[in-house]
This record gives C-alpha cells, sequence and structure tokens, in this order.
C-alpha cells in the first residue's frame, strides 16, 4: 500500500479522450465549500464519560467537550479569528477535572521552527509563543500556564513540559511561575508520569544518542535505564510502577549510509527494573527492510497492556501491523493479520484492548478508507465499530460502552461520532455534530481505479466524475507526494 500510495491519483491512464463536453459545475458557492470543519482528533479521560475534540472551521480554531451518557457538544473555548496559531496536545486529565491544549508552534515535521521562532502568518506585532493553556471542562474561561509544549499531568495533578529542550513544570490552576524541573546535559521529551504521579520518565537526546531517564526527586539522582551509546525512546511504564519499557535503535554514526540505496533501520524492546536501571532486550525486529523502525503515526506505537504484555507497531510483513509479546520474552503474536495498514493506536483504560483505525472491511474499495476496530491484546482477530462507505479514524474510549472517533464521507467533512459497544457486527454510529450549510450532496463521490504500470506495478487512484454528458470529458491529474500520504475515496485525516 505504501509503495503505490505516492502514485494515488494519477489518472492518466484512465482519462483519455478529452473534449470540452464537460457536466455543468453543482450549484454551491466557493464561499460555501470553503466553509467545512475538520476536527484534528479526539481524546478521552480514562477514568470519566468525558471526551474532547479541536475543531477548525474557516481556519478558526476551538476546543469542544461532551459528556456522557448524552455526549452534548460544549464549546470550551471560543476564538473568532483566524490567527494562524495551531491547537495541538490536547489532554484530559484521567480522572477528567483538567483539560489542557497547547496554542503556536508548527508541529509538522515538514517544516520545523527556523530559529526557535513560531509561525506568524497572521503578521502580528507581537512575537507569537508557543503555551499551554488549561480549562475546566464544565466552565471557566481559559487560562495560560506557561511557555512550553508537550504537557504531560500525573495522576497526583502534576504538570511537566518541554520548554527549550528542558523539562519544566508549573501549577495546574495558573498560580506562580514556571520552573525548571532539572538538568540533565541533554534535550528532552516524550515525558511519562508513573502511574502512582511520583516519578517521570523521559528522553534525553545526546546527538547521535540517546537515554531513558528516570527522576524521583530533584534531590536525587537522575537513574538512566540500560544506558548505551544506542537511541533509546517511547518510555512506558508497567501498570505496577516498577518498570519502564522502551525502544531503542542503532545509534548514529559509523560509515556513511549510501544516499541511492535503502538499508535496514533496526530496532528493539527492551525492559528495564525502574529502582535500579537493569535492562534486557525482550524482542528485536529483523535486520531487514520490512522490519526497520515505523514511520507512520505513533511510530511503534509501545504499549504496556494487561497480562504483562508489550504492545507495538511494526511492518515486519511489508503491512504496519500490532503485535503482542510477553515481558518474560517469546515470539510475537500477531493480532492484526491481513493485507492492511494499521493507524492511530489507543490502548483501552483496562488495557485489554486496542483501538484502532485501518484500511479494510467488507465493502468494495475499503483499502482506500479507514473504517475503526477493536482488537484483543493477547490473541488475533479484529472487531469491526465502523463500516460502510464512509471513513472512521482516531477512536478512543467515550466511557465505558462507547467509542468516540471522527467521521467522513465523500461529500461530509469530518465530525465527531459515536459507536456503542461491544465491536462485533458494526453498530450505527451516532453523530454528536452537524455539518452546518456545507454543499454536502454537491459532491462527487470518487471511485477507485488502477492499472498496470509497464514495469508490472499496480497503480492506484481515484477517478472524480459527473454523472451526464458524453463518456470523453476535459479532466485534471494531480499526483501527490507520500508515500503514506494515500488517497482516500473521502475527507482524509491529515488537516494538512
Amino acid at each position: 500500500m505504501k509503495c503505490v500510495a505516492a502514485l494515488a491519483g494519477a489518472l492518466a491512464a484512465a482519462l483519455v479522450g478529452f473534449t470540452a463536453d464537460a457536466a455543468p459545475a453543482g450549484s454551491f458557492t466557493l464561499d460555501q465549500a470553503l466553509g467545512f470543519s475538520f476536527i484534528t482528533g479526539v481524546v478521552s479521560a480514562e477514568r470519566a464519560d468525558r471526551i474532547a475534540w479541536t475543531r477548525v472551521v474557516r481556519g478558526v480554531r476551538n476546543v469542544w467537550v461532551a459528556d456522557g451518557p448524552a455526549f452534548a457538544p460544549r464549546q470550551v473555548t471560543h476564538s473568532t479569528a483566524d490567527d494562524g496559531q495551531e491547537i495541538t496536545w490536547l489532554t484530559l486529565t484521567a480522572d477528567g477535572k483538567h483539560l489542557l491544549w497547547v496554542v503556536g508552534g508548527d508541529h509538522d515535521a515538514n517544516w520545523p521552527a527556523e530559529g526557535g521562532l513560531a509561525p506568524d502568518p497572521a503578521g502580528s506585532p507581537e512575537q507569537p509563543k508557543v503555551a499551554i493553556w488549561a480549562a475546566s471542562p464544565v466552565g471557566g474561561a481559559p487560562v495560560k500556564l506557561a511557555e512550553g509544549d508537550a504537557p504531560a499531568v500525573s495522576s497526583a495533578d502534576r504538570l511537566a513540559f518541554i520548554k527549550d529542550g528542558a523539562v519544566w513544570t508549573a501549577a495546574l490552576d495558573g498560580s506562580g511561575k514556571a520552573e525548571r524541573l532539572f538538568f540533565d546535559r541533554g534535550k528532552d521529551g516524550e515525558l511519562a508520569w508513573s502511574p502512582d504521579g511520583t516519578r517521570l520518565a523521559f528522553v534525553s537526546r545526546r546527538g547521535d544518542h540517546a537515554f531513558v531517564g528516570v527522576l524521583t526527586a530533584k534531590d536525587k539522582p537522575i537513574l538512566y535505564l540500560a544506558p548505551s551509546t544506542d537511541r533509546d525512546g517511547s518510555p512506558r511504564w508497567s501498570p505496577d510502577g516498577r518498570r519502564v519499557a522502551f525502544t531503542r535503535q542503532p545509534g548514529m554514526g559509523g560509515a556513511p549510509r549510501p544516499f541511492l540505496t535503502l538499508t535496514p533501520d533496526p530496532w528493539s524492546i527492551w525492559v528495564a527494573d525502574a529502582a535500579t536501571g537493569e535492562g534486557r532486550r525482550v524482542w528485536a525486529s529483523p535486520n531487514t527492510l520490512a522490519g526497520s523502525f515505523p514511520d507512520i503515526d505513533g511510530e511503534a506505537n509501545l504499549n504496556w497492556a494487561a497480562g504483562d504484555r508489550l504492545i507495538f507497531l511494526a511492518e515486519t510483513d511489508n503491512w504496519p501491523h500490532l503485535y503482542s509479546v510477553p515481558v518474560a520474552g517469546g515470539p510475537p503474536t500477531l493480532l492484526t493479520p491481513g493485507p492492511y495498514m494499521v493507524e492511530h493506536v489507543s490502548l483501552t483504560p483496562d488495557r485489554r484492548s486496542l483501538i484502532f483505525d485501518a484500511n479494510t472491511g467488507r465493502t468494495a474499495g475499503d483499502a482506500d478508507r479507514r473504517h475503526v476496530f477493536m482488537v484483543g491484546v493477547d490473541r488475533p482477530g479484529p472487531a469491526a465499530i465502523t463500516a460502510g462507505e464512509g471513513l472512521e479514524w482516531k477512536g478512543a474510549m467515550a466511557g465505558k460502552g462507547a467509542v468516540a472517533f471522527v467521521a467522513a464521507g465523500a461529500g461530509t467533512p469530518p465530525l465527531v461520532e459515536l459507536a456503542a459497544l461491544p465491536a462485533g457486527a458494526p453498530n450505527p454510529p451516532r453523530r454528536l455534530e452537524a455539518a452546518g450549510d456545507f454543499p454536502a450532496a454537491d459532491f462527487v463521490t470518487p471511485r477507485p481505479v488502477a492499472w498496470t504500470a509497464p514495469d508490472g506495478a499496480v497503480v492506484h487512484g481515484q477517478l472524480f466524475q459527473r454523472d451526464g454528458a458524453g463518456p470523453a470529458k476535459p479532466g485534471v491529474i494531480f499526483v501527490h507526494g507520500g508515500p503514506p500520504r494515500q488517497m482516500l475515496l473521502g475527507w482524509h485525516y491529515m488537516d494538512y
């Protein structure tokens, strides 16, 4: 799928014999078409019937929440202008009492900030700063907590975040001043609090290598877990707080890699004692191209699941799939077998199941769609939560009996929907929002097309064509980059 995705949309073999005999356009206006909504994702509270999401309409970004069992949406922020400042890192604490988000910056890896400056597309005379904001989900004005990024809140309501490559802390109510939590000589990130909220795991990047460290207290040395010259990341605590799992990749350096030749990027999963730092390898990828470190959303998607099992995503069979391996070691279990790619993975609060979306299903053309599924952490056999001709992605538990996700169609822009559990025969989802006056009925439903290139590769694309007029019509061919940016039979999940 990833190989042909870069060519999706290349319809040269399908669009031939163009004439000026085109079907008339729809009656909607360009202004109506640009009035679509877009949902950047849904988050949920682990121990409360509460979800939150960010909604963007005409470039205006706002945060919304909804509480079960009715899950009626209500607006938390009330921005009215497109200032170009993105909202990211939307976070609900486990008890659902605190809602945080980050305003500003550029979190797309394509264009890193120049000189540490945040984007200023509106030409503001005040320098935009990346800042963490918070609000009570039940009402009250948002409060700016501190300048910083990547907030992580502990079970004891302790806030840690990143500022200038270091770890800082601030009060959740906005009182007092933010302060640096510790010094470690590295560029820090990937913060993870222990289950009891007393210790903080983090990644300390040192150029060509990286450590996973554990901070216990400001007056105690930082413990580095099985330190080496490798690049460690993605720390995940065991439920009892006694161990930390993490990924490991070889350190940078050595002989230069061939520029025009793909070379393997192997990796492994380690587990270390959180008190002594002693670690051992649990699983290692094959030293092949397909065994390389995954580069899709969430990368390894490492999670510590129930039954003392580690969940991860790998592409060892040339498809991004979920695997489960006992912490004690042993062969991994493939949880999601089949010719499809897994994306946007979340672990249920009980750690017994995984929610994910994938380009598979029972409807013709599902290879070019996304649907939401659930699978247990110890055996294969995903169950469909959604199905049909729509597209659904980024699912998250909404209380104990439902899954919230983003849904869209060929003409329907992304909106938040809710599907009841248990998974199995797909349940009719319930839409939590309205599309407004968006002219959905005037949009064309694309059809999947495929043809064989001269070298034998099968090229996939989508054909947009109105009914009526003659068989020969003028056309526009759109070829985009990739490979992960696969064209879909409906709205894409990338706001970009």
